[in-house]
């Protein structure tokens, strides 16, 4: 695939520069935001076990976790869609407008799980409602990352868009951890009846307060400065990305699909893999997913700080290829001996491996659309790699795992995503 690049939010010579205080109010309140879609998944993933059981009680076990999962990953379904529409409104009306309408709407599917009742005492009710909530939080979810990055992208001074979008990676690391440190205090402090009868719901609530601030905040910031001086909107951004800029789509959807499933597999994933293939406490899962997510949340920003200096698409081609020669030495390792300490170095390198890979990835997609149609492009092309590698990475794996016995069933998984990565970072020009 040879390199395609448009050379985006570049078109507009004539904007004023934001100050520093405006550049770091940008980045608050786009990582708040964010930083709250990923905290309900990684919750949601980190309690799976004990909502399979409270909502889909069934003489099976693995039945219970594969409808869990599959909730789980029904709200990818929505983020397609999410996608379009809160792409097309960024483009077409504003990026603060469309930042500000998606917080509001993940806050309320965040709470709307945690006030769902069991199937035990409300029957049907309860997983309706959480269905409903993931479908919601899918919809919000899928204008999300779009909208955020190029919102960051037109802020971001020449040469450093890669540090200022690798604070959306850092967000999602920081909110990876607080979920996994929720779930390990949970567990360590909490009895199993307390747990759960009313522990479980706690995060989740966490986002009637989360969810206010974020759109106060994001009501709060000025226009982007490339928005605020854009001359040329396209009257169609979804029908311009489908007609004039497929092969960039396509080239932006394999680049997503390694970020992804780092994600989804290393971090969301890994506490029902330890529970369920390496038969380990949820504990020890939850304490060494805290530890690589401190590792990716530190070292993004550096590594966008270098790749601006040394190019993106070679952090991408190395760390791609790093992940696919390493994946399943890593898997075999803690198969082998699923200790506290193989877990804690699983997690530390598949921290810095996300690291070297998603810290230049949004700068290096923005490369691949024009302004007037940037936000519909990466959240277009994000969201369908997610819904398709990423959300059913954990319904695909438990059932791979469940066919073939064979705990390296995600070391294969993240193989075929790393390879589709590799060859869509030639596109990449810089």
């Amino acid at each position: 695939m040879s390199s395609i690049s448009v050379n985006p939010c570049l078109e507009v010579a004539t904007c004023a520069a934001p100050n520093a205080s405006q550049r770091r109010q940008a980045i608050i309140a786009t990582t708040i935001g964010n930083g709250l879609e990923w905290f309900d998944f990684t919750v949601y993933t980190a309690f799976a076990v004990i909502i399979a059981k409270l909502f889909f009680p069934m003489d099976n076990p693995l039945s219970s976790l594969l409808l869990t999962v599959g909730v789980y990953g029904a709200a990818f379904i929505m983020r397609p869609i999410g996608a379009m529409v809160f792409g097309i409104y960024a483009d077409r009306v504003g990026r603060k407008q469309a930042l500000s309408l998606s917080v509001l709407m993940m806050a309320f599917g965040t709470a709307l799980i945690g006030l769902a009742p069991s199937y035990l005492s409300a029957g049907m009710l309860g997983p309706i409602m959480l269905v409903f909530a993931r479908l919601l939080q899918g919809f919000s979810a899928g204008g999300e990352m779009g909208s955020a990055s190029a919102f960051l992208i037109e802020y971001a001074p020449a040469g450093r868009r890669a540090f200022y979008t690798s604070w959306i990676q850092s967000s999602i690391a920081l909110n990876i951890v607080l979920g996994a440190l929720i779930g390990a205090l949970a567990t360590i402090l909490l009895t199993h009846d307390q747990l759960y009868s009313w522990g479980w719901r706690v995060p989740f609530l966490f986002g009637i307060v989360v969810g206010p601030v974020g759109f106060y905040i994001r009501t709060r910031i000025d226009v982007s400065p490339v928005a605020a001086h854009m001359t040329e909107r396209s009257s169609s951004p979804l029908t311009e990305v489908l007609q004039e800029f497929r092969l960039q789509t396509l080239a932006s959807c394999a680049l997503v699909a390694l970020w992804t499933t780092c994600t989804y597999v290393y971090m969301h994933y890994m506490p029902t893999y330890v529970v369920t293939a390496l038969h380990q406490s949820q504990k020890l899962a939850f304490i060494s997913v805290t530890v690589g997510g401190f590792v990716f949340m530190v070292l993004s920003p550096l590594v966008g700080i270098l790749s601006d200096r040394w190019g993106h698409r070679r952090f991408l081609m190395i760390s791609a290829a790093a992940i696919f020669l390493t994946a399943c030495p890593m898997f075999a390792y803690i198969s082998r001996t699923p200790t506290l300490l193989s877990l804690t170095v699983f997690s530390v390198v598949a921290g810095v491996f996300s690291a070297c890979y998603s810290g230049p990835l949004l700068a290096a997609l923005a490369e691949l659309f024009p302004s007037r149609v940037l936000s519909t492009g990466i959240s277009v092309s994000y969201n369908l790699a997610v819904t398709v590698f990423g959300g059913f990475a954990g319904f695909f794996i438990t059932l791979l795992i469940s066919m073939t016995h064979s705990a390296l069933s995600p070391a294969f998984y993240m193989m075929v995503a790393a390879a589709m990565s590799f060859a869509g970072s030639f596109a990449v020009k810089s």
